[in-house]
């Protein structure tokens, strides 16, 4: 007899699914990659089934996808977003991943316009302040990135505080204006993307942490830092997730096919 791991407090049905959009990485033969971290707490603290989406431009069916998604995350990676989908220059010591560029703008834009919310973390950030027009830049200190020969979790001892935007949709979910957060990115946002409110800036050079907006009648919010590292401990990493999943179910309860207007991206 079959025995199962895990049964779900709620039946299938009732929970909303989210689509994670993978990465192409190369572990002996080209693979499509997602890290485990980002996929825990959207179940654990969301309470969404999460469906793991490829970034294979040939595969990746973006208005099937979004008929059957009832929101998105896009995650960080270890890849920056080509600079010509922002007006930039190619950088030499940039590591590229264009096929996950052109499937996260598509689908992140479609599910936009049909009322379905798009999250991202890191590197998904920076692919939505793109598609709402903004640019990128590399130009940051140490305070935000350093690497060096440290172990891979030592990454995400490096920490630096961030000023939220009183009564944005993060402001209200932390108990403090300001809070600590891990810092491990080589790009920021340079020009912020035409409709997007700043939720967080760093104190220290005004660097935009977080974004939001709502064009077409769902959350679109995004963060520069990590909130699933550490299994979203941290009381602002876990209002995050919570956010995640109060955004979905508020989807559901809206109607899956709501439309509320067009969304015109880069």
């Amino acid at each position: 007899m079959a025995r199962f791991v895990r049964r779900d407090p709620a039946p299938a049905a009732q929970r909303p699914v989210i689509g994670v959009l993978c990465c192409n990485e190369v572990a002996d033969r080209p693979i499509q990659a997602v890290a485990s971290r980002f996929i825990e707490p959207l179940s654990r603290i969301s309470g969404a089934t999460v469906l793991l989406v490829p970034a294979l431009v040939e595969v990746a069916d973006v208005a099937a996808l979004t008929g059957r998604l009832d929101g998105l995350l896009l995650t960080g990676s270890r890849s920056d977003v080509e600079p010509h989908h922002y007006g930039g220059h190619a950088v030499p010591e940039s590591h590229v991943d264009p096929q996950r560029d052109r499937v996260a703008l598509a689908l992140a834009e479609r599910m936009i316009e049909s009322s379905r919310p798009v999250f991202g973390i890191c590197r998904g950030l920076q692919e939505i302040n793109v598609l709402f027009g903004g640019s990128l830049r590399r130009d940051l200190g140490e305070e935000h990135h350093r690497t060096g020969d440290m172990p891979f979790e030592a990454l995400f001892d490096q920490r630096h505080d961030v000023t939220l935007t009183p009564g944005g949709l993060l402001g209200g979910l932390a108990e403090n204006a300001r809070i600590s957060v891990n810092s491990v990115h080589r790009e920021g946002i340079d020009r912020l993307g035409g409709g997007l409110a700043i939720e967080a800036l760093s104190p220290e050079d005004g660097l935009v942490e977080a974004i939001s907006a709502r064009p077409c009648g769902a959350d679109v919010l995004a963060v520069q830092w990590h909130p699933e590292w550490d299994g979203a401990q941290a009381p602002a990493d876990r209002a995050f997730f919570e956010r995640v999943g109060a955004s979905l179910i508020s989807g559901l309860a809206d109607g899956r096919n709501l439309r509320a207007g067009p969304f015109r991206g880069h």
